[in-house]
């Protein structure tokens, strides 16, 4: 692992935060990119933060995009927010509203 990069308490849930990551795993950094740019999905901007920022870290220790490949891409559970809606006969039903962790390491391209 060459740089890492987390985003947390993301307003999504983990499964469809899974689905654009399985698009990019083990992609170079600029094909990555490229994927996310032409996708129709909102949570791909949560995704291409994380990326931007995971590809800023590799910078810092003097490496460019071009020489990054996506490694390990995970999206985990993070914690629940639990709110309420009226339902009939006077009761309240729960309403849960998922958060996920977005965990991207990233790794030198082996030629």
């Amino acid at each position: 692992m060459i740089a890492q990069a987390k985003g947390r308490h993301l307003r999504v849930s983990p499964t469809k935060v899974r689905q654009v990551l399985d698009l990019i795993r083990g992609k170079s950094v600029p094909v990555a990119i490229g994927i996310l740019e032409h996708l129709n999905k909102p949570v791909k901007e949560k995704v291409v933060k994380v990326l931007h920022s995971a590809v800023a870290n590799a910078r810092q220790k003097g490496l460019t995009e071009d020489q990054l490949i996506v490694s390990k891409i995970i999206a985990d559970q993070g914690s629940v927010w639990k709110r309420f809606r009226a339902a009939s006969f006077g009761r309240a039903s729960e309403i849960l509203k998922k958060t996920s962790h977005i965990t991207i390491e990233l790794d030198l391209k082996t030629k």
